[in-house]
């Protein structure tokens, strides 16, 4: 059984760095082809995409969070990253980590609990 747990400060002042780290047990962020992804919902929006590490490394991002986003792992710890810079109040959210697979589209099979992130003074 693959579980994933977010972790993270829950209040974040404007123009700091969000930073969060999804712990990962049951399977390898290192394990082919698995991609470990960041995805928020903010109140009344749907879900958002942020980007994703791959098991060998590589990051995308979403275009429209790419300039403020940076997603990093640990292997030794078998976790990874987010970091979202100048947050802003609209950056408040639920985010989640995910692992995603490709099979003719991609899916979401395991989803960490999510953790709150407020953006206020």
């Amino acid at each position: 059984q693959v579980q994933l747990q977010e972790s993270g400060p829950g209040l974040v002042k404007p123009s700091q760095t969000l930073s969060l780290t999804c712990v990962v047990s049951g399977d390898s962020i290192t394990t082919s082809y698995y991609q470990w992804s960041w995805i928020r919902q903010s109140p009344g929006k749907e879900l958002e995409w942020m980007g994703h590490i791959t098991y060998d490394g590589s990051t995308y991002y979403s275009p429209s969070l790419k300039s403020r986003t940076s997603i990093s792992r640990d292997t030794s710890k078998n976790q990874f990253s987010l970091q979202l810079h100048s947050v802003t109040p609209e950056d408040t959210a639920m985010y989640y980590c995910a692992r995603r697979y490709y099979s003719r589209s991609y899916y979401y099979d395991y989803w960490g609990q999510g953790t709150q992130v407020t953006v206020s003074s």
